[in-house]
């Protein structure tokens, strides 16, 4: 690999995924923010709003995973010049985006009736409930929100979304501070007010997405191409080819992550507290990759829209070596910082101590998880999807959850067991992703090359 050929594909990588991993940023140090806040109440409020986010985020990343089906062929329309298409494809993922929010709030709610099923203590089932159903609320806007930032970047745009995430999130955090400590005159309301704090915020932060897409001309250029009929069922359908399986293959992972946060429940609260505090921290760092993810799905699209295959595998690549080389920064400081970063969560003794061994198997998945979800993207940006989710299946569903109950419950290893089983999946969905990706890339510049 010669480093000069690839030197200006980071340039281009790095100036559409800082803006991403900025909003990132935001909203991952928003629930960070939570659970720092949260934990100071106690290990089982910690606990509960763990518990409650492990079955809510099933929707929620349902529902993420739809709304980034669109932006593949807002990408490819875009870099073809067809920007009729791109005003249709806004038509009709506005309006699918928004039926399937109301779907998903419709089914959460039915799920978290089961609540008392799932083996958890009563006292953390408590906590959960009162968090669950209020975050519940905010699914729509959250969702709506998704969806105008992926179309948003599947144009190129990514700069407005970081500034809403930073306003939204900034307000989130001091409505935190307001709510579940009872300042400024509100009485203290523990985890319902963190709960409000976040409901509260995604409704400002779509409403001031809406009206961006009013009055910015790079927007409002797409509205006043909106036509009849309503729903253009070619495009809906074409949506819809690539938006299901992302939902699924989303879904797959999710599920995966948080069937293994169940399953170290059933070791305590000290276990689900410690897990809580490890994953917090992987998904911190893991905006560096979701940020260089975002900018491979762009600059693939569009590449793949102009024509030039060479230059679309260069910045394939050009993501997974950024992702890899940042999350592998990060991961080599969890491990040196490993007996103090818990401190931040947390003065239980016993959490501490468990947490910082989770710690180093999260520094050691950072690397492979960088890679999937590069490779994913490269994938998603060629509204390849199809092969990708049966990958997922296979890595998460036989691979990790298995290996995960395993060492964690048969063998006795806790946590630790459970972690290393989500570890041996991350490698497993790496390898065949970059696989897929680097076979029909190849075959594309091989093809147009003759």
């Amino acid at each position: 690999m010669n480093i000069k050929e690839y030197t200006p594909f980071y340039r281009r990588n790095l100036k559409l995924a800082i803006p991403v991993m900025l909003t990132q940023a935001g909203q991952i140090t928003v629930n960070l923010a939570d659970n720092i806040m949260v934990g100071h109440l106690g290990t089982t409020e910690l606990a509960g709003v763990t518990f409650a986010n492990s079955i809510i985020i099933l929707g929620m990343v349902f529902g993420i995973g739809f709304t980034q089906g669109v932006t593949p062929h807002v990408g490819q329309s875009f870099g073809k010049g067809e920007h009729d298409k791109v005003g249709r494809l806004l038509q009709a993922s506005f309006i699918t985006n928004t039926l399937l929010s109301i779907l998903l709030t419709f089914v959460m709610f039915t799920i978290g009736l089961f609540m008392g099923s799932m083996g958890q203590p009563e006292g953390v089932e408590s906590f959960a409930r009162d968090y669950y159903y209020i975050i519940l609320a905010s699914m729509i806007p959250s969702l709506l929100f998704f969806g105008m930032r992926q179309f948003s970047e599947g144009i190129g745009i990514t700069k407005y979304a970081l500034y809403i995430t930073i306003i939204g999130n900034s307000l989130n955090i001091f409505l935190n501070w307001v709510l579940i400590y009872g300042h400024l005159g509100f009485d203290s309301m523990g985890v319902k007010g963190a709960a409000i704090a976040t409901l509260i915020s995604r409704y400002i932060m779509c409403g001031s997405f809406i009206l961006l897409y009013l009055r910015k001309p790079a927007y409002s250029r797409y509205i006043k191409l909106l036509s009849k009929p309503l729903i253009d069922r070619e495009t809906v359908k074409r949506i819809l080819k690539t938006s299901v399986p992302l939902s699924f293959q989303n879904l797959v992972e999710i599920t995966a992550f948080s069937l293994s946060a169940i399953m170290v429940g059933w070791n305590g609260e000290i276990s689900l507290a410690s897990h809580q505090i490890a994953m917090s921290m992987s998904s911190f760092s893991f905006m560096l990759a979701l940020g260089v993810g975002a900018a491979a799905t762009i600059r693939v699209s569009h590449q793949y829209g102009y024509g030039d295959y060479k230059s679309m595998r260069k910045a394939g690549f050009a993501a997974i070596h950024l992702s890899v080389g940042l999350m592998s920064i990060c991961g080599i400081l969890y491990i040196l910082l490993r007996n103090y970063i818990p401190l931040i969560f947390t003065d239980d003794p016993e959490v501490i101590y468990l947490s910082s061994r989770l710690l180093i198997i999260s520094a050691l998945f950072q690397v492979f998880d960088a890679t999937q979800l590069s490779c994913l993207a490269c994938l998603r940006a060629l509204a390849d999807v199809r092969k990708p989710l049966l990958f997922s299946i296979i890595s998460y569903y036989l691979v990790c959850l298995p290996l995960g109950y395993l060492c964690g419950n048969i063998l006795g290893y806790g946590a630790i067991g459970v972690w290393v089983g989500l570890l041996l999946g991350l490698v497993f969905a790496a390898s065949l992703f970059l696989w897929r990706f680097n076979t029909i890339s190849m075959r594309l510049v091989k093809l147009h090359s003759i």
